[in-house]
């Protein structure tokens, strides 16, 4: 079997508006209501309702030929609700073609399968029950936030049930094998393991509209005969992207929608490659062998490791205070604080606290609503000291946290060492960009 298998992700975090110390015991709506809305219509009208209708139109041209599989995180799936919900039925046209296969994965694009396995379980059915209510079906092939995947995290994997995992197809890990063959679990070889052709997919995803690349212009004629160019013994072509590609990171002037409406006509017809989902490739191809993952991969920078999230000291603070809090947690029944808390662990959160810096940085700034690390680290802390005043003075149980100076002198006490640092760092910048601010001369009366 020659096959491709394109899969789209959709995800959209709920932005925190900025929460003051003052802020803490007071007000418990933590959401910035306006750039949430702003930004998802936004992506709905460049991206994801264009990007749809190409994706009809090519399953009534080519019927079974054509297959694509989407994975939607439940917070973007949530805001779409609430601010399009003709993007969601827009899914729904498109899931009752049966040529798509919508993927599991956690709820709210978390980092829980690095720190807790029952809170992994949890988000990971929160997220399968989501997707069956709205399009009627049951995932079997899983991708984790971030293509995250390691041994360990495949096996719980594995042991939810789930056939097929999708993760990157790193260097380090793969070293002198190809990405384009299947895979497998090496602790528990029934999960198989689709790794994504990085170099492929980027040429997508990233270098489509740059006219310094020395392949621009990028047409389906000539991806077709790079394909044609490959291993004849290649058994699958993974191109796994961001769905924001067509229309939003790739603007629709750039013609990324009409190379996408005549790549698969072209792949059809010029290749001997068809177009496949994860659990059909489950189904019909054997791994060619265990990959060994000791160490947790994402397709993040040009490490494809952790860093991008949990490669600074804020970072790491930020995550261990969050799930600190899991004990507290345990037989929470409030759906507000249930809500925040899913809401609280999604990655992005994390992601603009990185310091990384050159051509990663750029892509750091993408979507990024703060200044600098120091105030997403600063802004978070200070609704995670919030949160957790809630769960300690109800007990998890619904009701109100009433703010007084002992609440916010006990916030003060419990906001951790690191967070006091960078609260003191970032002051003591404004107070020197304050200082040596040029002075500008009065107008004569």
């Amino acid at each position: 079997m020659n096959a491709i298998c394109l899969s789209f992700h959709l995800h959209q975090p709920f932005r925190l508006r900025t929460y003051r110390f003052f802020d803490i015991g007071d007000n418990h709506y933590y959401y910035d209501e306006f750039q949430n809305r702003s930004i998802i219509k936004r992506v709905a009208t460049r991206s994801y309702l264009p990007a749809n209708q190409v994706l009809l139109e090519l399953i009534e041209r080519h019927g079974k030929q054509f297959r694509v599989s989407f994975s939607m995180s439940g917070s973007v799936i949530e805001q779409l609700e609430m601010y399009a919900p003709e993007v969601i039925e827009s899914f729904k046209t498109l899931a009752k073609t049966g040529n798509i296969e919508f993927l599991a994965g956690t709820y709210s694009h978390s980092l829980a399968s690095l720190r807790s396995k029952e809170e992994f379980e949890r988000q990971v059915k929160l997220h399968s029950d989501k997707i069956k209510q709205l399009f009627n079906v049951k995932p079997t092939a899983f991708r984790n936030s971030e293509l995250l995947y390691s041994d360990k995290i495949g096996t719980m994997v594995a042991d939810m049930g789930y056939n097929v995992i999708l993760t990157e197809g790193a260097k380090h890990v793969l070293g002198w094998k190809s990405p384009n063959f299947m895979y497998c679990n090496d602790v528990n070889p029934k999960l198989k393991v689709l790794m994504r052709n990085f170099q492929m997919s980027d040429d997508i995803a990233f270098r489509f509209s740059n006219k310094g690349w020395s392949e621009w212009p990028l047409t389906a004629d000539k991806f077709a005969g790079w394909v044609n160019a490959l291993d004849p013994k290649f058994e699958v072509i993974n191109l796994f992207m961001d769905y924001e590609t067509l229309g939003e990171h790739q603007w629709a002037d750039t013609g990324i929608f009409d190379f996408i409406r005549s790549l698969p006509a072209t792949i059809l017809k010029k290749t001997k490659y068809s177009f496949r989902t994860p659990s059909e490739l489950a189904a019909k191809l054997q791994p060619v062998s265990a990959v060994k993952v000791p160490y947790p991969i994402s397709w993040a920078d040009t490490e494809r490791d952790l860093t991008a999230w949990l490669g600074n000291d804020l970072q790491e603070d930020a995550f261990d205070n969050l799930y600190s809090l899991l004990p507290l947690l345990k037989d929470c029944s409030d759906p507000d604080l249930l809500r925040d808390w899913n809401y609280l662990q999604t990655s992005d959160h994390f992601y603009y606290m990185s310091t990384k810096w050159l051509a990663d940085g750029e892509v750091h700034k993408y979507f990024n609503p703060y200044p600098s690390p120091y105030e997403a680290y600063i802004n978070y802390m200070n609704v995670l000291s919030d949160f957790k005043l809630r769960i300690e003075r109800t007990g998890g149980k619904p009701g109100n946290v009433i703010n007084t100076p002992e609440v916010a002198a006990e916030a003060e006490s419990k906001k951790p060492a690191k967070a006091k640092k960078a609260e003191k760092h970032l002051s003591t910048k404004k107070t020197e960009t304050k200082k040596t601010a040029p002075k500008t001369k009065e107008k004569k009366k």
